[in-house]
């Protein structure tokens, strides 16, 4: 039987940290007055989102 050890936690405090960013990219897209503003919150929702999926990946071994 194998035993898989995590050496690090980064995987989790990325898809912590990013994950937080992507709630705020979020707010603001759903709390701005104009169009171009939701626009840049919901592109740093996915970019904030897909970092938070790649850190995991690569620190989760």
């Amino acid at each position: 039987m194998d035993v898989h050890v995590v050496q690090s936690d980064k995987g989790i405090g990325l898809a912590m940290l990013f994950s937080l960013l992507a709630i705020g990219g979020a707010a603001v897209m759903l709390g701005a007055p104009g169009q171009v503003t939701k626009a840049w919150g919901f592109a740093l929702a996915m970019l904030a989102a897909s970092l938070a999926i790649v850190g995991t990946h690569l620190y989760w071994e």
